[in-house]
């Protein structure tokens, strides 16, 4: 089960009625960030979440919308006690960018570890957690910028007549179902052999500031939900959003289609979009399954009953 809320829905400055854009996502008693905007802490805290068992951020970009906020938040999961490692992520530079901004929160702590991404696709795993993957793909702002996708893979049904028929005693049962090799005095078990094929896992996608390109319809390919940046709705915008490499509403949509996600939801706003329900008709055209996001809009993805 992976945990999902949107923080904020905003782009280029926080509103009084909208925080920028962010996304918390909490697996296994484990929670990502991505971006940290100016005020996302208080979005965190009007959804009631707690920063300190934060265990990985990633950042898109270096743009101050999106990374403004973090000296004040490290403070904040100082101050509640974190001890534990914090794994940063983010493009190139962001070690010098980090530490930059730690000036004014020079003391931690906790440790904080970086993982800089430099190829066009990377794909690293949350620590800790060897089935849960995060997979970065280089998208087309006006500064180095990636996409996400998070993937929870999940392992075939364990076979107990096959356990059995292999004469494999049952307190060795529990490890191999998560994937443990064993050695034994007989020999070594593996996980294949009582493990039927893999099952469908969850996928989640997160995708901001950019044109139209491959690597978002990579994020939003098979996702259970994708979400996407829509800074303007208004389709005579068009030509600012090239201008700032940034996407409409439309535009979003056509990803969708490509990728065909379960379900989208749009974000990173413009602040002159004061009211985005009003512009989804475009896009439920294009791809029906389609929701304006909105500040704390939350979702609780399972595994597909079987």
């Amino acid at each position: 089960m992976i945990d999902i809320c949107l923080l904020g829905s905003g782009g280029m400055m926080p509103l009084p009625y909208r925080y920028l854009t962010s996304l918390m996502v909490r697996y296994n008693g484990k929670s990502i960030l991505i971006d940290c905007g100016e005020g996302t802490q208080m979005a965190l805290r009007r959804k009631g979440w707690s920063p300190k068992p934060i265990d990985m951020i990633l950042f898109t970009h270096y743009h101050a919308d999106h990374i403004s906020g973090l000296p004040g938040l490290l403070l904040t999961m100082g101050n509640a006690e974190k001890t534990t490692p914090l794994l940063i992520a983010g493009p190139k530079g962001l070690e010098r960018v980090v530490n930059s901004l730690r000036v004014i929160a020079p003391e931690l702590p906790f440790e904080i570890q970086f993982k800089e991404i430099r190829e066009p696709e990377e794909t690293f795993a949350l620590p800790g957690e060897k089935d849960f993957m995060i997979h970065a793909y280089r998208v087309n702002h006006n500064v180095t910028c990636y996409c996400y996708a998070m993937t929870l893979d999940r392992a075939g049904k364990f076979d107990v007549e096959r356990a059995m028929a292999l004469d494999i005693p049952k307190p060795y049962w529990n490890k191999l179902q998560k994937g443990e090799t064993i050695e034994t005095e007989k020999g070594i078990l593996t996980p294949d052999m009582v493990l039927g094929p893999s099952r469908k896992g969850l996928k989640v996608g997160y995708c901001t500031d950019t044109r139209p390109c491959e690597g978002a319809v990579k994020a939003a390919e098979g996702a259970d939900l994708f979400i996407c940046e829509g800074m303007y709705g208004e389709e005579d915008k068009i030509a600012k959003a090239k201008d700032h490499k940034h996407m409409t509403f439309a535009e979003a949509a056509q990803i969708a289609r490509k990728g065909q996600p379960a379900r989208m939801w749009l974000t990173h706003y413009s602040p002159s979009l004061t009211h985005p329900e009003e512009f989804m008709p475009v896009v439920w055209k294009i791809f029906p399954n389609a929701a304006p996001g909105k500040d704390g809009k939350t979702m609780e993805l399972k595994f597909e009953q079987e």
